[in-house]
């Protein structure tokens, strides 16, 4: 693997919390990779769910194929920028692995109910997944993941969350949200791969679902460009196919703008190692035109998809989920499995125990604790 000299090499990483012998055929971030590919948390991802909850139906994108999504498109435009792709794929593949039950919805009434107690951030959550929660090893909680990978994984946090991690970690993982810096390009690009995936595959489960339609697309500047593009070549393609098309082909020049505004911009600041890029401001970026567009994309569907009624109607009843699981277990510690209802910190352990589960555990759980079947 050809590096560029801003890229993370890793036989220079700033290694791992607990020291570890290196694998024999294995660069450390492969070993990552690997070490989350076989975790608990990365195959629960299968029944998290993105837009649409786990009972609504089998083609709907979940949390993995989200991730395998992000995945392959950040290795694409890792590999043409000389950036580590083990390292790419491995951040890609676990950044999801703290989001709770039902999406953002599950997210945003987890973090009501621990408001008091310093609230809940699925970033930081999936820190906790990789340094704590994961129970595979004999010598250590957690995967004991290299500094760049983590560092990755931690794409958001407060500034008060920040502070308690230097304080546990100095000049670790969080350090970058105190003194401004940035992380590496490939965090960078993870961040930036993860809008592409899910901007793209919420339009196509938008339109399986018939919460939107392919008329309603033609306002958009980004989509129509390809759509004429592609009837221009196949002017009796429709349905399906058309639209399938249309997103590979906005998929596509999506990558390929990356590359040529991130290679722009590492040029114009000089970046010519990881310590520069640190320093510099945000350098994995799209150009300004495809930054709008993509931006009109977003606020397009927020406003048809994720603030349709349908949609709403099963937020509103995931949040009813969580809510109440996290009502019941504070009450009631021992309802939770034996390694969560024995620890001390209670809420920090409902926290962690709801935020494991998948859609369709927490429904079983809320109807055996509540009797009442929320989601049908």
């Amino acid at each position: 693997m050809d590096l560029a000299p801003y890229a993370c090499d890793p036989a220079q990483t700033r290694g791992r919390r607990h020291p570890e012998p290196d694998a024999p055929t294995r660069s450390a971030f492969q070993r990552d990779r690997d070490r989350i590919v076989h975790s608990t948390a990365f195959r629960r991802l299968v029944y998290k769910t993105q837009v649409f909850l786990n009972h609504e139906g089998d083609l709907f994108r979940t949390r993995l194929t989200h991730s395998l999504e992000v995945a392959q498109l950040g290795r694409s435009i890792a590999r043409a920028l000389g950036l580590n792709e083990d390292l790419v794929e491995a951040i890609a593949l676990a950044h999801d692995l703290g989001h709770t039950p039902f999406g953002h919805a599950g997210q945003d009434v987890l973090n009501e109910c621990m408001a008091e107690y310093g609230g809940f951030e699925h970033n930081l959550q999936s820190l906790r997944v990789v340094d704590e929660l994961e129970e595979r090893y004999p010598a250590f909680n957690g995967l004991n993941l290299c500094f760049e990978t983590r560092e990755g994984i931690l794409k958001h946090c407060s500034r008060r969350n920040a502070l308690a991690l230097s304080a546990l970690e100095p000049g670790g993982v969080a350090q970058r949200f105190l003194d401004n810096t940035r992380p590496s390009l490939e965090a960078q690009l993870c961040n930036l791969a993860d809008e592409i995936a899910y901007n793209a595959h919420d339009i196509d489960d938008g339109v399986r679902s018939g919460l939107l339609n392919l008329s309603q697309l033609h306002e958009l500047e980004l989509v129509e460009r390809y759509r004429r593009q592609t009837l221009s070549e196949y002017p009796a393609l429709q349905g399906r196919r058309l639209l399938y098309e249309t997103i590979r082909r906005m998929l596509s020049d999506q990558v390929y703008d990356v590359i040529d505004a991130t290679r722009a911009a590492i040029a114009q600041a000089g970046a010519d190692s990881l310590e520069a890029v640190r320093a510099a401001p945000a350098l994995v970026c799209f150009s300004t035109q495809m930054r709008e567009q993509s931006r009109e994309l977003k606020r397009f569907l927020f406003a048809n998809l994720y603030r349709h009624p349908q949609v709403m109607q099963t937020t509103d009843q995931a949040r009813q989920v969580v809510r109440d699981l996290f009502s019941a277990y504070v009450q009631r510690p021992q309802e939770m499995q034996a390694d969560f209802a024995r620890r001390q910190d209670t809420p920090q352990a409902v926290a962690d125990y709801i935020a494991g589960m998948t859609d369709r555990f927490a429904a079983r759980e809320h109807a055996r604790l509540t009797g009442q079947q929320v989601l049908a």
